[in-house]
């Protein structure tokens, strides 16, 4: 074709949580103008919402920068079949969801086509490779904001920008309560339960699911009636937790394993046991307090700290910019080291009501709920359909 397809959005993701917010992207767009065809990079939820699938990276997610290796000949095959289609069909706009060492190479091909690039969740540029910045203001014909001070950023850098909110806002069930939370589960409201969300990537769950059940067999062992919840990501294999089940110590706690109740987990939790992640800002918005916990290889650890520039890992607390919550990270993850924070939010009342009003300040942070109409409006602007 010589001209933009009259009703084509491109969109691209590639991990599963930008395939859930694209998935509420898409849904808005289907709503607003249901006569745009959508076609990309995506999972599931991005399909069901009615995009057409040109590849699915989603469902071999992996952290690190070793372990990201065995992503690379997929990467590059989908990676070759999106700038096929972009050329051959220039749509109307390219919407870029996350995932930035893969968007930005396809926003250079997209501004090549003349076709505009809207980057929603953008590069996290205020903790690392600000230099990127520049990259930004020629490639991004606008940015949509999910958190309030990435404004300012990329305003100071020229580049059009709006905060819309952060996406989770659409997608979390807020009034989940811990009371309505537990009866969901089965639970005694009086019994104490400690949650373990121990990440939804294999090597996340290998490097912290052994500390995270030896830190459950300490609390088990100062108070018997604690009940112990694990969250099994939809991703995951459930074999892979066998082995770590398998070796816990004699006379170790019963841990209930729980497929697709996170939320439900985090809203009855009176503490959480938690992989650092989107999952953190989740568990913050539905109030529960937490320990975040981390491990990546040693080259990963080496690389991240020549580059990253912030103090915190976890989202609740940099979103806050202060120490809301522990984390606890590299050889420091333990067994003893991780039930002695938890230990405290149990039997401190104040500890866990302290981390519980920084999350409501939080969440009056991150906007309102209506994020993704907010954004598809933005994206319409763009592509010249509104």
């Amino acid at each position: 074709m010589t001209g933009p397809e009259a009703g084509a959005i491109m969109l691209s993701a590639g991990e599963a949580s930008g395939d859930l917010h694209g998935g509420t992207l898409c849904l808005a767009l289907r709503e607003l103008a249901p006569e745009l065809r959508l076609f990309g990079m995506g999972g599931a939820r991005m399909a069901a919402a009615g995009m057409q699938l040109i590849a699915d990276p989603t469902r071999y997610a992996v952290v690190g920068t070793t372990e990201a290796v065995s992503r690379l000949p997929a990467l590059y095959g989908a990676y070759r079949a999106l700038v096929r289609r972009l050329k051959r069909e220039r749509p109307r706009a390219l919407v870029l969801i996350d995932f930035p060492e893969f968007n930005l190479r396809l926003a250079r091909q997209a501004r090549r086509a003349g076709v505009p690039v809207v980057y929603f969740i953008p590069p996290q540029l205020w903790a690392w490779r600000r230099g990127r910045l520049r990259l930004m203001a020629r490639l991004a014909s606008r940015v949509l904001a999910v958190f309030p001070f990435e404004r300012p950023l990329y305003e100071g850098a020229g580049i059009p920008v709006e905060f819309v909110g952060h996406p989770l806002l659409d997608v979390l069930p807020l009034g989940l309560g811990r009371d309505e939370a537990r009866r969901r589960l089965g639970l005694d409201g009086r019994v104490p339960v400690v949650g373990i969300l121990p990440g939804s990537r294999r090597e996340e769950i290998a490097r912290l699911l052994p500390p995270m059940l030896g830190a459950a067999h300490r609390l088990a062992a100062t108070d018997g009636s604690r009940r112990f919840l694990l969250g099994l990501a939809p991703a995951v294999d459930r074999h892979i937790l066998d082995g770590a089940l398998g070796a816990r110590q004699p006379g170790s706690p019963a841990i209930q394993v729980l497929e697709e109740r996170t939320h439900e987990i985090m809203a009855a939790a009176d503490a959480l046991l938690i992989a650092s992640g989107t999952a953190t800002l989740e568990a913050a918005l539905l109030g529960a307090p937490m320990v975040v916990c981390y491990r990546v290889s040693r080259l990963t650890a080496a690389l991240s700290r020549l580059l990253i520039r912030i103090q915190w890992i976890s989202l609740p607390n940099i979103v806050s910019g202060r120490t809301v919550v522990p984390e606890v990270l590299q050889q420091a993850v333990s067994a003893e080291r991780l039930a002695a924070e938890a230990q405290r939010l149990l039997e401190d009342p104040e500890a866990a009501a302290a981390q519980r009003r920084a999350f409501a300040e939080l969440r009056d942070r991150l906007g309102e709920p209506g994020v993704g109409r907010r954004a598809a409006l933005a994206v319409l602007r763009v592509a010249g359909a509104s």
